[in-house]
C-alpha cells in the first residue's frame, strides 16, 4: 500500500494490516473490512436510497384513499358532474324538498340532508315554487295509504298483453291506440284543470307496456291529497308532493327504485324530450307528459282543481325554466 494512503488512513483513525495475499484490509475498532466489501455495502445502501424515494413519490401523489372527503353536491343551481343518484339510493325527503310555506305533514315524513350510495352528501332543495297552486292539504285531512309501486302496475299489464318487441313490430296497433285514445273524453272539472270522472286514464292498447304501468302507476295516487315531503320516506304513503308523485308513476313502470326530489329527477334518464314520457323538472317543482297515442296529457300537482282531484291533465303548460328528461328508448 502506498505511503499516503497509509499515512491518509491512519488520520482517519483506521489501522492497517497487510494480508498473505497482499490484500489491504482496513480496521477500526477491532472490525476488519476489506474493500471489496466496503464498496458492495455502498452500492446496496444506494440502490434502497432509490427504492425510497421511489416508494414515497409514489404513495404521496396519490389520490384514490378509501375515506376520501365526501363530496358536496347540491341541486339548487343547475347541474353537476355527480348530482344523479344512482337508481335505488333512497333520499329523504329535504326541508325544502318540494314544497313552499308552512303544510301539514304526516309523521312518516323526513327532512334534512341524505347520504348517497357512494358516500356523497346530497343537499337539500329549495321550496316548490307551485305549492299554493296544487291544494295542500290541512292537518284535519286523512287518507288511505297508497299500495307499492309495483303492485299499482300490476292492474296495467293483464296475461297476454303483447310486449315492447311485439308492439314494434305490429305498427297497425297504433290505429287502435289512435281510435281508443279519441274516445276518451277528458273534460276538466272546475276550479282548475283536472280532469272529471274517477281522475284516471285508460292506459291505450297497443302502447308500450312500462308506459302503460306508469300510467295505472299515476292513476294509483292521483287523487291523493298534496302535502309537502309526502312520498319521499317510502312510496306507501297517504300523501304526496310533486316529486313523490311522479317518482311513483316511474318507479310503477320500473323507471325508479326510490323516490327522488325534483332538483335529483333534472339528471334523471337522459336528456331533451321522449317519445311517450318526458319529464320537466327544476330544483324546485316537476311534473311529467305522458303520450296517450293521439296526444299528450300531463301529470301535475300544480293546477288541480281541489284536494282531492286528479293530477292528470290535458292542458299544457309553460315548461321554461324546467329540464326536460326522457328514458332512453322511451
Amino acid at each position: 500500500m502506498p505511503a499516503g494512503a497509509r499515512a491518509a488512513a491512519s488520520r482517519l483513525g483506521f489501522g492497517v494490516v497487510a494480508t498473505s495475499e497482499d490484500r489491504t484490509t482496513w480496521t477500526r475498532r477491532g472490525w476488519g473490512v476489506s474493500r471489496y466489501s466496503l464498496a458492495g455495502a455502498l452500492t446496496g445502501c444506494a440502490v434502497l436510497a432509490l427504492v425510497a424515494v421511489f416508494v414515497i413519490g409514489v404513495g404521496g401523489g396519490g389520490s384514490h384513499h378509501p375515506h376520501a372527503t365526501a363530496k358536496v353536491v347540491s341541486t339548487t343551481s343547475g347541474h353537476t358532474a355527480a348530482s344523479t343518484p344512482h337508481p335505488g339510493t333512497a333520499l329523504s325527503a329535504a326541508a325544502g324538498a318540494d314544497g313552499g310555506g308552512v303544510h301539514a305533514k304526516p309523521s312518516s315524513h323526513t327532512a334534512g340532508v341524505s347520504v348517497g350510495a357512494e358516500g356523497q352528501v346530497v343537499a337539500s332543495e329549495v321550496p316548490d315554487p307551485e305549492a299554493a297552486k296544487s291544494f295542500p292539504a290541512p292537518a284535519s285531512v286523512h287518507h288511505k295509504a297508497a299500495t307499492t309501486p309495483s303492485k299499482a302496475a300490476e292492474v296495467a299489464v293483464a296475461p297476454g298483453a303483447p310486449s315492447d318487441a311485439e308492439v314494434r313490430r305490429e305498427l297497425n296497433q297504433m290505429h287502435a291506440v289512435e281510435r281508443q285514445a279519441r274516445q276518451q273524453t277528458l273534460t276538466t272539472v272546475p276550479g282548475g284543470g283536472s280532469i272529471g270522472g274517477n281522475g284516471t286514464i285508460t292506459p291505450p292498447q297497443g302502447i308500450p307496456a312500462v308506459v302503460a304501468r306508469v300510467i295505472a302507476g299515476g292513476n294509483a295516487i292521483t287523487d291523493f291529497p298534496y302535502v309537502f315531503g309526502g312520498g319521499h320516506a317510502s312510496f306507501v304513503d297517504n300523501a304526496y308532493d310533486c316529486s313523490g308523485s311522479v317518482s311513483y308513476a316511474l318507479a310503477a313502470g320500473g323507471l325508479l327504485s326510490a323516490p327522488e326530489t325534483s332538483g335529483t329527477l333534472e339528471s334523471w334518464g337522459a336528456p331533451g324530450p321522449g317519445k311517450w314520457i318526458t319529464v320537466y323538472a327544476n330544483a324546485g317543482h316537476t311534473y311529467m307528459y305522458v303520450n296517450l297515442g293521439n296526444g299528450w296529457i300531463r301529470y301535475d300537482t300544480s293546477g288541480r282543481s281541489g284536494v282531492f282531484a286528479s293530477r292528470w291533465q290535458p292542458a299544457i303548460r309553460s315548461n321554461e325554466g324546467f329540464v326536460a328528461r326522457h328514458w332512453p328508448g322511451l
